[in-house]
């Protein structure tokens, strides 16, 4: 009995893993599980202790970014910008092979920039990107591959979600994490064109740039005057939300309310705000902030449980006594997250995984930003692993039927190789993520 005991954290933690495996709901399957085994290991006493808990987790000041951003980006999503800027962008890259897929990485860039939702993103990008790139005489595999690794651009370049719950998680300040984020998010970015132009040219029959007849169709002027058009609004609005944090004007969760506020300007300036917009855009940012609101309420109650049953020391000596320094266990720590990016959400691994293995690299002297920014790019890819990337699901969704699900997990091996190639970068370079501070 004792022995058992002694391994309960680990017990629970792998009932939690095998009840979301087995398909049911993730903040009922952490709270109720949470529940059960806090009053076997404690008692009814535990239920005095766990509201306390819960309520000084839920009334932290940070965490009302979250709502704000949820509602910033799917504002954003409904304005329109996404298909104004494609179109400019496809036709100043469209000389060059590959151009239009560049044009797609770079739209995606700045619409995770600017939304931070890489469902809406993806959705967006899959709907006006995959018709026209087959059209133009894309490989299916690249067309899918590039358009989902785009749309998941929005979780490493803020302002993101993720960077505002690894910040409260691992008290790292979350202005600090957006201004370290930013020089890895655009290695990610710079790898990706990368990787597109050299495709395009070993194999130019994937990435035939656009019809030259296309392009005569439109003088310098108007092309101009289109991307002037297209790139103003979401660069404002982008110097309006990190620029205010940078320059220290403003916290995270005030810049939030700005970027809130803007969105709204631009659908009103793009013509496309109505009240069955607000209504839409009201209904989709409660039913997404509820969902990760409550699945938090659940991780507390997880992480209140797990260390009150001595769960974080157990882990730690296990840990440390693996035949491993410091990079060895950054190793292992990151294929954990890693692995469990192919069965779990972003969300659930922040805080079901990430409470328990960050303390431990941090009490090894592992800086918290970095390490943050790293967990950040590391979840990234868990949109993009099968057989549960969200990204893969999103896109399947909005693509057209001669697209087969095989043609999307092709088009994603590449940008997940190219991502841990980032990982890797970041780890043997920590100065991308502190050089800006």
């Amino acid at each position: 009995m004792e022995f058992i005991n002694e391994f309960m954290p680990l017990i629970m933690f792998t009932a939690v893993f095998a009840l979301l495996l087995l398909g049911f709901p993730v903040a009922f399957t952490i709270g109720g599980v949470s529940l059960a085994f806090g009053l076997y290991g404690f008692g009814p006493g535990f239920f005095q202790l766990l509201p306390l808990r819960i309520w000084g987790t839920m009334t932290k000041f940070t965490l009302l970014a979250v709502p704000l951003f949820i509602y910033m980006g799917v504002m954003l999503e409904r304005s329109g910008l996404a298909e104004e800027l494609l179109e400019a962008m496809a036709l100043v890259f469209g000389k060059i092979r590959g151009g239009l897929a560049v044009s797609v990485i770079f739209v995606g860039a700045l619409m995770g920039a600017s939304t931070g939702i890489v469902g809406a993103t993806v959705v967006t990008m899959g709907l006006l990107s995959v018709p026209t790139m087959l059209k133009s005489g894309y490989n299916k595999s690249l067309t899918t591959g590039t358009v989902a690794a785009s749309g998941t651009l929005g979780q490493i370049i803020p302002p993101s979600i993720v960077l505002v719950l690894l910040g409260d998680i691992m008290n790292v300040p979350v202005g600090d994490l957006f201004v370290g984020a930013v020089i890895p998010g655009l290695i990610l970015v710079s790898l990706y064109m990368l990787y597109i132009l050299i495709i395009a040219r070993i194999k130019p029959e994937w990435a035939p740039p656009i019809d030259q007849e296309v392009l005569d169709n439109i003088t310098r002027k108007e092309l101009l005057t289109m991307v002037f058009k297209a790139l103003i609004p979401p660069l404002t609005l982008m110097i309006a939300v990190l620029g205010s944090i940078f320059a220290g004007i403003a916290s995270p969760t005030e810049a939030a309310s700005v970027g809130a506020i803007g969105a709204t300007c631009l659908a009103i300036a793009h013509r496309r705000f109505n009240f069955q917009m607000v209504k839409a855009v009201m209904d989709m940012t409660t039913k997404l902030t509820c969902m990760v609101f409550i699945i938090l309420v659940g991780a507390t109650t997880l992480g209140l449980v797990f260390r009150g049953l001595g769960g974080d020391a157990l882990v730690r000596e296990l840990i440390a006594s693996l035949p491993f320094g410091k990079w060895g266990v950054l190793l292992i720590v990151m294929s954990i997250i890693f692995i469990a990016g192919f069965f779990l959400d972003f969300i659930e691994i922040t805080f079901i995984h990430v409470p328990v293995l960050a303390p431990i690299m941090i009490s090894m002297g592992v800086d918290p930003l970095w390490l943050a920014v790293l967990i950040a790019v590391n979840l990234q890819t868990s949109f993009l692993t099968p057989p549960f990337g969200f990204s893969l699901f999103y896109l399947k969704g909005v693509t057209p039927p001669e697209i087969a699900t095989t043609d999307i997990y092709k088009g994603i091996i590449p940008f997940v190789i190219i991502q841990i190639i980032g990982i890797a970068i970041i780890c043997l370079i920590p100065e991308t993520v502190t050089c800006l501070l």
